[in-house]
């Protein structure tokens, strides 16, 4: 019943959002919906996903999947995550040449962006606590960590990679895991 769950649950994901952070909210919601997860664990999963290869849904999906039913929950998960891409894609192959250059389409494409952007803000919002306050406290390294890659992406250009991957040192350094 657990994977049949996880499907269904990253079947309803994948074909509500629009991929990469737009998932996170749900993702977040279907955890803890059905107390799969806590919403430390959840931000700990979107973390590690995004610092590893491969698309953040898929990513997501594979470690829920293994924290909630094991190797078959990941399997279920996936499946879920997967089948609407391949179906939507499949379609939009199909049809996109025929409609590519409509208004219609074009007017979509203006309401989308704006609806992924304000998507990613909730997430920002949402998982801020979680990320920036540790016993009670403000997280002050944290918040400088923050500031560190938002400068670093905004002004010096820096690859999103190089910052993940710096921030996750800093991360490691601060909280005395390497010394």
């Amino acid at each position: 019943m657990i994977y049949l769950q996880l499907f269904w649950s990253f079947l309803k994901i994948g074909f509500t959002s629009f991929g990469g952070l737009s998932m996170i909210p749900l993702i977040s919601s279907e955890m803890l919906a059905h107390n799969w997860m806590t919403a430390e664990e959840v931000s700990d999963i979107v973390a590690i996903a995004e610092m590893t290869p491969g698309p953040l849904g898929l990513n997501c999906a594979t470690f829920a999947g293994i924290r909630t039913a094991g190797i078959l929950g990941a399997m279920a998960a996936n499946l879920g995550v997967l089948m609407p891409s391949f179906t939507l894609c499949l379609i939009a192959a199909i049809f996109f040449t025929r409609f590519k250059e409509a208004r219609l389409m074009q007017n979509i494409m203006i309401g989308v962006r704006p609806a992924c952007l304000a998507m990613v803000i909730g997430v920002c919002l949402t998982l801020a606590p979680t990320n920036y306050i540790e016993s009670g406290g403000i997280a002050v390294p944290s918040i400088i960590i923050g500031i560190l890659d938002t400068v670093l992406l905004l002004r010096y250009k820096v690859s999103i990679p190089k910052v993940i991957l710096l921030s996750a040192v800093l991360g490691l350094l601060v909280h005395g895991i390497i010394a």
